[in-house]
This record gives structure tokens, C-alpha cells and sequence, in this order.
């Protein structure tokens, strides 16, 4: 611990306290021993995509009897195995198979690998304990928490909190869902982490017990992964099932599904949302106010980089966090104006003869881009398509009235958004990225913006979203 920098965080952390009546929340207090014995228990994990390896490697230096299993060949996976090679691990790959259980006392899936999983209903079936990633991070953690979720805007929050601590001089990191796995901070001398996590990573949590969590929006997403849209809120509401009555729940107001959960939270609430309240945090066309029991802060936003209804929303739920744990509001406010967004969300990539293109290649379901045309106000030509993940397409039909002037479709999912949106608008189907963009280029006039917003996820013709978003960026700067 740093002395003159941490008295000055414990000053900050007791004055917040005493001004909005968390002076019972001690995050630093109560962090139980949660380790879990390993050495010699069998442990199969699913999966070795990154967060597999990861698991499987610190299994096997805690003394674990590890396997890992894929349903892909061995030929498919060498650089995999060999990354591993110098451990004691098996490999079972190439099926999936229910023998491969036996002896097994816990299973380890990977987040892409889904509930249905035949050897997850099979691990179910014989009573083997399912845990998930984060889950066994956490058992082995010993630094509190801020973990975030929602369908949209999880990694631009994550990374802001994770530079308001680093601006206060608070020794954390951030990780989960965004960059490198939980696991792979355990050990480190944290005082704080900051963790996005997904509805994949909750689906098997026990302990898992954020100090502040975040919910912050729910809309349909996954639903090629979840029975129905239930399933996806049951899995995210996991977020706050281990919490206590010390620590925070983060809740959007304005999201009706999110805040109805408030009321059955053990968790202090915060709340945050457009409207003006009492005590929590609001916002008004120039500011954001976070609104104590005695007081209140400012943070205005004229000199914010990022823009967007969506990153109003994503920054009150960081000031929120931020007044939780005693940040003062100098901090904050310096953080916000020089963020400069993440790349792939409304990422602007250049202007060219007046027409502005924006790459918002992350926007992978309906809700984000929802969110992303409501932040524009000139003419639109959206790019969408890729692979189809279960959304209702017609929740956009407001905003593409309203402002789209040309739909150019592409990907596996483009004939089931045409069936949904094709009516409202022109509307143009084409067979790759590159024939949007020159498409999209030629339909544009200047003031208007091009906008690729996929509502899909990216898995037909690109590795990830942010491929997609590199081959976007590189198209249009050849214009």
C-alpha cells in the first residue's frame, strides 16, 4: 500500500461515505478465504480456446488431475496443445465423449461452450460440480471486485473504471470478458479488479460476489444460445446472487427489466438513469449529477470524447461506481473528458467528400444498434447483416424510419433482416463487406453518415467483430 496516495483514498472513501450513507460499506473488510483444495482432484475442462488453456494451466500448477477436452481434431488444435505441452495434461479431443467423465469431480466449461453441451447435461446428470471460470478465479482472488454486465456497453464501462482507478492510483486490473481471463490475475497484488462478464461466465457461478455489481441494460441477445429471453435474464441476474447486504447493485432505471430486479437485491441499490432523483445519479443534455444524501457532484460533458445516448448511460453507471468507492470528482472528470471510446463501438473512421463513415462493428445485437442510431441525427446508410443470433429485427423499425435512408444488407442473416426492415426503406442485398461499403460510399451524400452496425455477430465470413471492424476501417480508407 502507498502511503500519502492511500491516505488520501481513505479520506476520500470516509468523506463519500458520510455525504451518501454507504458509511457501512467497507469493501475491505469480510473478504473471506475462499480457495478451494485442487491437488489431486480430477478436473475435466471444456474447451481450449484462450480461456481453456488458461484454466487448464493453473489446474495443473495447483496439483490438479487435469483433461481437457474439444470437440475439434487433433489436427485443428496443435498450436493449442502445444502451448501445454509442457504440463501434465490429457487431452481428450476430436468428440465428445461420456467416458471421458469418469472419475471426474468437477467440470470447467469454457464460456463459448453452451449449457446444452452433451457432456455438461451428462456431467448434470451424474451430479459432477459445473463451475465456471470466473467462479474458480474468484475462489482464489483475494481482492474485491467491481464486475460488470449488461447487453451492451460492458467494455466501455469496464475500461472507464478501470482508468478512474488508475488515475486515483488504486494498484487493479481489468479483465474478464474483456482482454485476458480472470484466472490469470490470480496471485497478483491487487487492490482492486475490474471485470466485464458475460451471461456465458454466470451461467455457473456459486460464490461469485462482486462488491459493486453492474446490470446495465437487458435486451435480446444470445437467443441462439438461450431457450428464450427468460433464460438470458436468469443467467445475468447470477451477477448478484452471492452479494451481501454491504455490498452495491449498480441498476439502470430507465431499463424497466433491469430495475425491476432492484427490489429483490440483498445489495445497497444505486441507481442511474435520465430523470432527476433524490439521491443516485442522473444526467441532463450537458451533465451528468451524482446526488448523495447531502450533497451532490457535477460532471459536465462538453469537453467528453465519446458520444452517443449509449455512452451517456455507461458513463453514469462509472460515476456511480466511481462516488461508491470514494473517487473524488476531479478524478473522474478528468478521466471522462480524455477517454477516448474503444475501438468497433461507434468508432468514427473518416470524413470524406462531407460523408462520415463510423465503424460500430461491436454492435453485434438489435439493442446496440438501437442505441447507436439514436445517436445520430443526419441522413443514415446502415450496413447490417452477418450471422443471426436470435433478435427481433422490428424492434428497430422506429429509428430506421426515422433516420435511415438506405439499408445495405450482407452476411447469412441479410434475407431475415430484409423480411423484417426491407419494407421501411431502400434497401440493397449484396454478397461481402467490401461490395457495402463501395455500395453504401456510392449511395451516400454529403452530411450523411455510413454506419456499419451489424446486429449480428460476425462468424460467417470474419474471425471476430473486430476483424470485421479492421476490414471495415481499411475499406473505407481506400475510398
Amino acid at each position: 500500500m502507498r502511503d500519502v496516495e492511500d491516505v488520501q483514498y481513505v479520506q476520500a472513501v470516509q468523506s463519500v461515505n458520510d455525504l451518501n450513507d454507504l458509511n457501512d460499506l467497507n469493501f475491505f473488510s469480510e473478504l473471506p478465504t475462499k480457495t478451494m483444495e485442487l491437488k489431486g482432484k480430477k478436473v475435466l475442462v471444456l474447451g481450449l480456446a484462450r480461456t481453456g488453456r488458461e484454466v487448464a494451466r493453473f489446474l495443473a500448477r495447483q496439483g490438479a488431475d487435469v483433461c481437457v477436452s474439444d470437440y475439434r481434431a487433433e489436427g485443428e488444435l496443435r498450436g493449442e496443445v502445444e502451448a501445454l505441452s509442457d504440463l501434465p495434461i490429457r487431452f481428450f479431443l476430436g468428440g465428445e465423449e461420456a467416458a471421458w467423465l469418469d472419475g471426474v469431480e468437477i467440470v470447467i466449461p469454457s464460456p463459448g461452450v453452451a449449457p446444452g453441451n452433451p457432456l455438461l447435461r451428462e456431467a448434470g446428470g451424474r451430479g459432477i460440480k459445473i463451475l465456471s471460470e470466473i467462479e474458480l478465479a474468484y475462489r482464489f482472488l483475494k481482492a474485491p471486485l467491481v464486475a460488470i454486465t449488461g447487453t451492451n456497453g460492458k467494455s466501455t464501462t469496464t475500461t472507464l473504471v478501470g482508468e478512474i482507478f488508475k488515475a486515483q492510483g488504486i494498484k487493479a486490473f481489468v479483465g474478464g470478458n474483456i482482454g485476458a481471463p480472470l484466472i490469470g490475475f490470480v496471485g497478483g497484488d491487487w487492490e482492486w479488479g475490474a471485470v466485464e462478464v458475460s451471461s456465458f461466465q454466470l451461467e455457473w457461478v456459486e460464490q461469485f460476489r462482486p462488491r459493486i455489481a453492474v446490470l446495465l441494460n437487458l435486451t435480446e441477445d444470445h437467443l441462439d444460445r438461450y431457450e428464450d429471453f427468460a433464460s438470458y435474464y436468469r443467467a445475468k441476474e447470477r451477477i448478484f446472487a452471492a452479494q451481501k447486504k454491504e455490498d452495491v447493485a449498480v441498476l439502470n432505471r430507465d431499463d424497466p427489466i433491469v430495475w425491476s430486479m432492484g427490489s429483490g437485491l440483498r445489495g445497497r441499490v444505486i441507481s442511474f438513469g435520465g430523470a432527476e432523483v433524490e439521491q443516485g445519479v442522473y444526467a441532463t443534455a450537458s451533465e451528468i449529477v451524482w446526488r448523495g444524501a447531502a450533497r451532490e457532484e457535477r460532471f459536465p460533458l462538453g469537453n467528453v470524447k465519446i458520444q452517443g445516448v449509449h455512452n451517456v448511460e455507461n458513463l453514469m453507471a462509472v460515476v456511480a461506481v466511481a462516488k461508491a468507492i470514494g473517487v473524488p470528482a476531479l478524478t473522474i472528470q478528468g478521466v471522462i473528458e480524455v477517454f477516448p471510446g474503444l475501438e468497433h463501438r461507434l468508432e468514427f473512421v473518416r470524413e470524406k467528400g462531407g460523408i462520415r463513415f463510423y465503424n460500430d462493428s461491436k454492435g453485434t445485437n438489435v439493442g446496440a444498434v438501437l442505441k447507436s442510431l439514436m445517436s445520430f441525427s443526419s441522413p443514415v446508410v446502415l450496413l447490417a447483416g452477418g450471422v443471426d443470433k436470435g433478435g427481433d429485427y422490428r424492434i428497430l423499425e422506429g429509428e430506421v424510419r426515422a433516420k435511415v435512408k438506405r439499408l445495405v444488407l450482407f452476411g447469412a442473416a441479410k434475407e431475415r433482416i430484409r423480411a423484417a426492415l426491407g419494407h421501411l426503406v431502400d434497401t440493397v442485398v449484396v454478397g461481402s463487406l467490401e461490395e457495402a461499403v463501395g455500395e453504401a460510399a456510392r449511395s451516400a451524400r454529403p452530411g450523411d453518415v455510413v454506419l456499419l452496425s451489424p446486429a449480428c455477430s460476425s462468424f460467417d465470413m470474419f474471425l471476430n467483430y473486430a476483424e470485421r471492424g479492421r476490414v471495415f476501417k481499411a475499406l473505407v480508407r481506400e475510398l
